[in-house]
């Protein structure tokens, strides 16, 4: 397999170009062969590359790279690992997605004799799916002081383990702005709480199809009744401190994603509410959009309105654009007219909050606009004059070869023109030209006629 000096070599280095030493020279060019230049973004993927390759070489080349993409590859020794991050100072993002990361670090650091140096310029860096265990996180957390966005998902993780073994205390980085964990069998929001405690700054936090059932903490019991609990303090030592509350570790949460996860209850939504910072949510394909309490899907309308009404602060809702204040008030009356003939204890807290604030409202006024299907009209031809039932749903040549009969002309040769009872006297018949115009088009009500002529 590849090192990365060799893939770097293969990629860059594959023509040797003499003639620019040979070439008269009328315009600055660069005496080096621009292919030979290896840029600030170095993208290697799926190369097989297993190792960093000649330490002095790699670094002449690779010294000014800022940003390496090495996903896909076969690295598997962090001594390797180190060795790259060693020989590439400037370097501010790192993604080592699916390579197989699963090794001891601290065998890493014996082999390369490692002095535990710092990378304080990575301010990103992707893990999705390495297989790293919570213990050579921590290290790689030591390593990365200035740290601003993690990607973790994809790794297996059901428990979160940030807590130093040596001194059982729980890691903080308050450098964290972003995690991503999309895809790891956490279930419970106590878990999920322990990388807000380890990331007090986090603003933006990535937990699709993960699967939470609730946001409670403790989780309640299937047979216990699934409202607001209140959350007791548990535990003295900061390594076992549960919060009391399931927003206490989120101060500063800003944007949250909760897509294909398991949230059931509306609970849950109104807990979100409380979220002091959360100002942009995304939460779809849950169960608790599947069906109402009349065993019914939600639609889409009544989904986004009941969020909004529940959800005070959020800006943004689901990637849509930003909630006005309109919107809002829409969405709040909404939520108390879709609660008001439902039994008290099914209406949330919120039904009372907004009653108190807009009132109670009466009923929206069901306006059917459906045209009528049938009408009664008088058909004229001639001399002849019936009265008959129109499908207003019909076209004008259905119309037209239904009168065949009654007027005795082929609905090739027949001009139909429509009389409205109320305008007639003023702007006269009105030819029905078009032939797969619907009747109802012509707002046609009982007393109308049709006047069938032949054409010349």
């Amino acid at each position: 397999m590849p090192s990365l000096l060799e893939a770097i070599v293969e990629k860059y280095e594959c023509f040797e170009d003499d003639t620019f030493d040979q070439m008269p020279i009328a315009i600055y060019v660069p005496r080096k062969n621009p292919r030979n230049m290896i840029p600030n973004l170095l993208v290697l993927n799926d190369c097989d590359i297993d190792s960093a390759g000649q330490e002095s070489d790699l670094r002449d080349k690779c010294h000014g790279v800022e940003e390496l993409d090495l996903a896909q590859n076969c690295l598997s020794r962090w001594s390797e690992v180190f060795k790259i991050l060693h020989i590439m100072p400037r370097l501010k993002f790192a993604n080592l997605s699916f390579n197989n990361l699963s090794s001891d670090i601290n065998s890493a650091i014996e082999v390369c004799d490692d002095t535990g140096e710092t990378y304080p310029c990575l301010k990103s860096i992707v893990l999705n799916s390495t297989n790293i265990t919570w213990r050579s996180f921590r290290h790689i957390l030591k390593r990365i002081p200035m740290v601003e966005e993690i990607h973790l998902s994809m790794n297996n993780y059901d428990v979160i383990d940030l807590d130093d073994d040596e001194h059982c205390q729980h890691i903080q980085m308050p450098s964290v702005k972003r995690l991503h964990f999309t895809g790891n069998p956490v279930s419970t929001w106590s878990e999920v709480c322990k990388l807000g405690r380890a990331f007090p700054n986090l603003e933006s936090l990535v937990l699709a199809e993960c699967p939470l059932q609730s946001l409670m903490t403790p989780p309640p019991s299937p047979d216990s009744h699934q409202g607001l609990l209140s959350y007791p303090r548990q535990g003295s030592g900061f390594c076992n401190m549960t919060l009391d509350s399931p927003h206490d570790a989120f101060t500063h949460l800003r944007f949250l994603n909760l897509n294909r996860t398991l949230i059931r209850t509306w609970d849950d939504v109104d807990i979100l509410g409380r979220f002091p910072a959360l100002r942009y949510l995304r939460i779809q394909g849950c169960p608790i959009f599947e069906e109402n309490s009349e065993r019914q899907e939600y639609t889409e309308h009544e989904r986004r309105q009941l969020l909004i009404a529940r959800l005070t602060c959020i800006q943004t809702l689901n990637g849509g654009a930003e909630i006005t204040a309109d919107d809002r008030e829409d969405a709040e009356r909404f939520l108390i007219r879709y609660y008001m003939d439902k039994p008290e204890n099914e209406r949330p807290e919120r039904y009372n909050e907004l009653v108190q604030i807009h009132g109670k409202l009466d009923p929206l006024v069901n306006i059917d606009l459906t045209p009528e299907s049938k009408v009664q009209v008088k058909i004229i031809c001639g001399d002849k004059c019936e009265q008959h039932i129109l499908d207003v749903y019909q076209t004008v040549n259905e119309l037209k070869q239904k009168l065949e009969k009654f007027s005795g002309i082929p609905a090739h040769r027949m001009r139909v023109f429509y009389m409205d009872q109320h305008v007639c006297s003023v702007i006269g018949p009105e030819e029905m030209k078009f032939p797969n115009k619907r009747l109802y088009s012509y707002n046609i009500v009982k007393g109308d006629q049709i006047i069938v002529d032949s054409k010349k």
